[in-house]
């Protein structure tokens, strides 16, 4: 018996030679001693006789302390020898993989002694509110239901890195500090330090640079890129979001998607996921609108959508132009002309609608190569082949209000490197997030994500954003003026 200096807490000291066990692997220790560590996930006092659970990454088991473990409480972090037993048959847990034995606990010692709990754990966590549940992550991460969706988020994007290196597709990082550009939403802007007035932006997509890196001759690029932009909150939207970022050259519009379709297919399934079809059905953008009312429609029969079924379509065939809402500051920015992209500027026009677009001729009936790819009500990917010869770009931004020297300000950089021998090439971005929420069977995006931010736009656990002090402001060269 020793007395810990911070606690103040009697504690069995234990063997310093043993070496840890993981509670999964107690079944196949029947009558062995084990050292295992881990939470104290629930606990029983009997009198003399003490249960808890112990939970590590790989499950729970009950523990039996005679005489012992009673100042022990909920969450606290501990280790403990024991001897692993069969329970008696009419104990035996079925519900549990370690259901069947238990844990006869010869010595313990508390790690980490756990205070009151800001909120309970014993819950799914969607009877707590969103504010609690994100101040305190690191303990609602706790949670079973939230294990399992981070872990199946970490299988689902190994399924889908396994996927791609298969197809010879090259994993590369593209920049966090750019340009502010053109791309459908508001940047978030970083101030430079060595040159005063002067802004980074962080990227909304990598779009720009996937489409260099077709210019530099890689042919296949995919990374899981994070994407940030100041859009309009949401009850279910971020600034932050993870996406499949792909890009391929020498492809037209049905060979990209015969490639993301066999690679969405094939990690749904490696995870567990069930498809209602083998082959995604393909409809038009105006027979969507004309039959469902929206380009982002469930498929699914009411038994399907008790089932967790996903139903993956495409919609192709996109208006390239439409009206700028005035209602949305970064359309009346993007659209001086009144007319603005409805999805991407650097999308191809569909070959048969070129020339309207080369020669800017009514712009409304002019479609687009861009491709969504829907699930159960959600769109889940967007992308296009994209304009990879320097007259096509340079219309659409002049379709859009923009003159030589604003055109060539904006997007010189992807005019000249068009003029140096770009091929052909085209891409998509899936939402990880969002695909993750589908087949986790939930709701929210937030649950999804390991830190999300709240519905107003602050940080989860770090209180931000924040006020920074006057130095930092004054080397910035930035100074705080009130309306």
């Amino acid at each position: 018996i020793r007395d810990d200096l911070v606690t103040g807490v009697q504690t069995c000291a234990l063997p310093i030679y043993m070496t840890r066990t993981l509670v999964a692997d107690t079944t196949k220790k029947i009558g062995e001693s084990v050292l295992l560590q881990g939470w104290v996930d629930s606990k029983r006092d009997h009198g003399k006789v003490t249960f808890i659970d112990l939970r590590d990454r790989t499950g729970k088991i009950q523990c039996v302390g005679v005489g012992m473990m009673g100042e022990v409480t909920i969450e606290s972090v501990v280790q403990i020898e024991g001897l692993v037993k069969e329970r008696p048959e009419n104990l035996v847990n079925d519900k549990e993989p370690t259901g069947a034995i238990e844990l006869e606990v010869k010595a313990y010692e508390i790690l980490n002694k756990a205070e009151e709990l800001p909120l309970t754990l014993d819950t799914d966590g969607k009877d707590i509110g969103e504010e609690p549940r994100l101040r305190h992550r690191y303990l609602d991460l706790r949670r079973g239901r939230m294990q399992d969706i981070l872990r199946l988020r970490s299988k689902f994007s190994r399924a889908i890195r396994e996927h791609l290196y298969d197809k010879d597709f090259v994993e590369i990082e593209t920049p966090m500090l750019t340009k502010s550009t053109k791309e459908g939403a508001r940047d978030f802007l970083v101030p430079s330090r060595f040159q005063p007035g002067k802004f980074y932006a962080l990227p909304q997509s990598p779009q720009q640079y996937k489409q260099l890196l077709m210019t530099a001759g890689f042919e296949r690029y995919f990374q899981l890129a994070r994407c940030i932009r100041d859009e309009d909150l949401r009850a279910d939207r971020g600034f932050e979001h993870t996406q499949v970022d792909i890009e391929m050259s020498f492809v037209n519009r049905d060979q990209v998607m015969a490639r993301v379709e066999e690679l969405v297919k094939d990690a749904v399934k490696k995870v567990g996921g069930k498809l209602q079809n083998e082959k995604f059905p393909v409809v038009d953008y105006d027979e969507a609108i004309k039959k469902y009312g929206e380009d982002r429609f469930d498929l699914r029969t009411e038994q399907e959508k008790q089932d967790g079924t996903l139903a993956f379509a495409w919609v192709v065939n996109f208006p390239f132009f439409k009206k700028v809402d005035k209602a949305d500051a970064a359309e009346v920015r993007d659209g001086k002309s009144g007319w603005t992209f409805t999805h991407n500027p650097f999308s191809m026009p569909l070959e048969e609608d070129l020339e309207k677009h080369l020669e800017m001729e009514d712009i409304g009936s002019i479609r687009t190569t861009q491709y969504d790819l829907v699930c159960n009500g959600y769109e889940v990917g967007g992308g296009s082949v994209r304009a990879h010869q320097p007259e096509v770009l340079i219309n659409t931004f002049k379709v859009m209000g923009y003159s030589d020297e604003e055109i060539e300000a904006s997007v010189g950089h992807m005019l000249q490197a068009f003029r140096v021998g770009t091929p052909p090439h085209g891409g998509i971005a899936l939402g990880l997030d969002r695909l993750v929420m589908l087949l986790a069977g939930e709701e929210s995006l937030k649950e999804t994500i390991a830190f999300p931010m709240t519905s107003t736009g602050r940080t989860a656990v770090m209180d931000a954003p924040e006020m920074v002090g006057e130095e930092q402001l004054k080397e910035l060269g930035i100074k705080i003026v009130s309306d």
